[in-house]
Parts: C-alpha cells; sequence; structure tokens
C-alpha cells in the first residue's frame, strides 16, 4: 500500500458528509478489462489451450490467484499459478504500454477531485508493478493513497482493499463513495460499509441498497457523491 501525501483528516470539504473517493482501475477508470480478456486468451493459447468466452464473465474484476486459478482448472494446463501469473503481468505490462485509453468522464473526475482537495484512493486487485505503470497515465498526484492486490491479506471480493484505504485516509467507510464496475468489486465496497456507484464494464450489476447503478463516469460528478450520503438504507 503506497501513499503519496500526508494524513488527509483536515482536507475533507467543509459541510459535506462525504470523506473520501475510493476508485477501483481496471474497467473503471482505464478501459482494460478486454485487455486482461486477451492476454489471458494469449497465453492459454500458446499452452494449447481455448478459453471459453463465457468464462469472461468468471474472472472479470476477480484478483489474479482466482481468476488464473480458476483457468488453469477449467482447462487442465499444465502450468502453476506463480508461473502463469508472471506470464499474465508480463502481458498486460506489454499490452498497456501500446495504449491505455481512459474510461469516459474518468479524466474530468480526477480533476475535479483534486481541484476540491477530495480524499482519494485508487484500490485495485491488480498487483503494484501494473498499478504503478498505470499511474503514469491516470497522473499520480490525483491520489492520496494506492493499494494493490498483492500488498492486503484478502483482495476483491473480500472488504479489506477498501477498510485499508479508508483508514489510510483516516476516514470512516460509511463516508466513503467507491466507484466500481463488476460485482467482485461492488462486493468488496459493500462488505466494507462503503457507498457504491457501478458502472458495470462486462456483465451488468443491478441497483440495491447503498449502491447507484450509472452508465458512465460522464453521470458522476462531486455534487453527485456528495448526495449518495445522504442516503443511508
Amino acid at each position: 500500500m503506497t501513499s503519496t501525501v500526508p494524513a488527509l483528516g483536515t482536507r475533507t470539504a467543509e459541510g459535506s458528509a462525504l470523506q473520501a473517493v475510493l476508485l477501483d482501475m481496471d474497467g473503471t477508470l482505464v478501459d482494460t478489462e478486454g485487455f486482461w480478456w486477451d492476454v489471458e486468451t494469449e497465453v492459454f493459447a500458446s499452452l494449447g489451450h481455448t478459453l471459453d468466452d463465457s468464462w469472461r464473465h468468471v474472472v472479470v474484476g476477480g484478483p489474479m490467484t482466482r481468476s488464473a486459478g480458476f483457468l488453469i482448472e477449467a482447462t487442465g494446463a499444465d502450468i502453476t499459478l506463480a508461473e502463469l501469473s508472471v506470464l499474465l503481468n508480463d502481458g498486460f505490462e506489454q499490452r498497456i504500454g501500446r495504449d491505455l485509453p481512459l474510461m469516459p468522464g474518468a479524466a474530468r473526475l480526477l480533476e475535479e477531485l483534486s481541484a476540491h482537495e477530495i480524499p482519494t484512493a485508487l484500490v485495485s486487485a491488480s498487483h503494484r508493478r501494473i498499478i504503478d505503470r498505470v499511474l503514469k497515465s491516470l497522473g499520480p498526484q490525483h491520489f492520496a493513497l494506492t493499494v494493490a492486490g498483492d500488498e492486503v491479506p484478502r483482495t476483491k471480493p473480500h472488504p479489506d482493499p477498501y477498510l485499508a484505504a479508508a483508514a489510510g485516509l483516516g476516514a470512516d467507510p460509511a463516508r466513503c463513495a467507491v466507484i466500481e464496475d463488476t460485482a467482485t468489486g461492488v462486493a468488496a465496497a459493500e462488505s466494507a460499509g462503503c457507498h457504491v456507484v457501478a458502472v458495470p464494464s462486462v456483465a451488468p450489476i443491478t441497483p440495491a441498497a447503498r449502491r447507484t447503478v450509472v452508465t458512465s463516469l460522464e453521470e458522476v460528478d462531486l455534487a453527485f457523491l456528495r448526495g449518495l450520503m445522504t442516503h443511508t438504507g
């Protein structure tokens, strides 16, 4: 877990119940969920296996240990989890080195949060090496804290990453807004007690208590996120 600025307890906007914004990375801020599937498909093809497209919904948004483990079991590939993780991270790093498109509205939202000094964290199931690479495109100055999937005892769908991010920012999870694109990430954020904005990328997500579903980050701004805090159900 990497922090890039001092403690932010005094920087929450006066009069706002919103204490922090916690953002997922792949599929939420950067259009990379498809990249992971492409890399997984290519790696398994090199091992002599074809991935079933229906498996994409199983592995999306999950930690590498879960998604890679599932694909090894499903295909019967002769490779260890550690070996496969290296191949997938290498392939993904090469892919984002060629192109890293941001999701519509992502750059504008990050700029707005920074301009209003809202404590913001990047919370991803991706490994640290991948997060640090992506941060070069997102702008590390936008994040007070970053939490990687290989830095917490249990990553998404467990609440640990979001609890760690809230604690690192000195925020109450119940006063944090989380933006996620997958059911796995939504489950992690809700288990942590956060308000969730879901922007589905691959599989649909239904609205629920303390969960708002939108079609794009272009629908989300600071006023929208502050408004979430008025809903306690």
